[in-house]
C-alpha cells in the first residue's frame, strides 16, 4: 500500500491500484492535491474516523454528453418546468443534502466534515460546482462535482422529491454537452446513470482520455444557465 507524502503532485502509477481499487492512503485534500488527482482519475473516498483512501476503480463508469439520453417520462417532467434548475446558488446546501442521504449498503456517510470543507473550498476557487433543482423556492435535489479542462467528475447526488436530482443532473449535461464537455465521471456503475446512457470504461481509456481532456482550459468561477458559449 502506497502512503502518500507532502508532495501533493505525486501519486503511484495505476497499474498499482489494488483490487478494491485503492491507488494510496493518507496525504491530505488541499486544492492542489485534489486536482493532481483528479488530472490522474484518482479521487478520495473515505469514512470518519479513517485516513484518507485514494481509490481509481476498473472499469470506470463514464457518461459522453454527446450520448445523453434523457428518458421521455424524465423529458416531460423537465418540460413542464417542475422544478427550477439553478447552477452555484447553494453548493453547501447541495453537499448537505447529499450527505445527509441514506445509501444502500453504506453506513453513515464518506462525506465527512474535512472533505466537506475541502469541496467548499474548491467551490470558492470555482472549480466544484452544483446543479440543483428548487420546489417552490425549497431546495429538493441536486448534484456536485469538481470541472477541469473538458471533464466533469461528479461527485454525489442527493433527491427530497421525484426526479428532482435526475432535472439537474440532465439540465446540467445537456448545458455542458454545448460548452465541448467530453466525459462525465459517474465513478461507480449505477442503473439510475445507465439510463442516461453512461457506460463502463476501462481505467486506461479512461485515465488516457484525461490526458487530452483535461490539458483543455477550464470553465473555472461560478457557473450560470444563462452562459450558452462554448469553451
Amino acid at each position: 500500500m502506497h502512503f502518500l507524502g507532502p508532495d501533493p503532485s505525486r501519486f503511484p502509477p495505476i497499474e498499482e491500484t489494488d483490487a478494491d481499487g485503492i491507488i494510496a492512503v493518507g496525504g491530505d485534500l488541499t486544492p492542489a492535491r485534489l486536482e493532481h488527482a483528479y488530472r490522474r482519475g484518482i479521487f478520495p473516498w473515505y469514512s470518519e474516523g479513517l485516513p484518507i483512501l485514494w481509490h481509481c476503480p476498473d472499469p470506470r463508469f463514464v457518461l459522453e454528453p454527446s450520448a445523453l439520453h434523457v428518458p421521455k417520462s424524465l423529458r416531460k417532467v423537465m418540460n413542464r418546468g417542475t422544478y427550477e434548475v439553478r447552477l452555484d446558488t447553494a453548493f453547501e446546501g447541495v453537499i448537505d443534502g447529499c450527505a445527509k442521504t441514506r445509501r444502500p449498503g453504506q453506513r453513515g456517510t464518506w462525506i465527512t466534515r474535512d472533505m466537506r470543507k475541502a469541496y467548499v473550498r474548491l467551490h470558492a476557487l470555482g472549480l466544484a460546482h452544483s446543479a440543483e433543482a428548487w420546489l417552490d423556492g425549497v431546495l429538493v435535489g441536486g448534484l456536485y462535482g469538481v470541472s477541469l479542462g473538458r471533464v466533469f467528475y461528479g461527485e454525489s447526488m442527493f433527491a427530497n422529491a421525484d426526479d428532482a436530482s435526475k432535472v439537474a443532473f440532465g439540465t446540467l449535461v445537456e448545458l455542458m454537452r454545448g460548452w465541448g464537455v467530453a466525459l462525465v465521471d459517474c465513478q461507480q456503475e449505477t442503473a439510475h446513470l445507465a439510463r442516461f446512457g453512461a457506460t463502463p470504461w476501462p481505467r486506461q481509456k479512461f485515465t488516457d482520455a484525461l490526458v487530452e481532456l483535461t490539458a483543455h482550459p477550464t470553465r473555472q468561477g461560478k457557473w450560470s444557465l444563462d452562459d450558452k458559449d462554448t469553451a
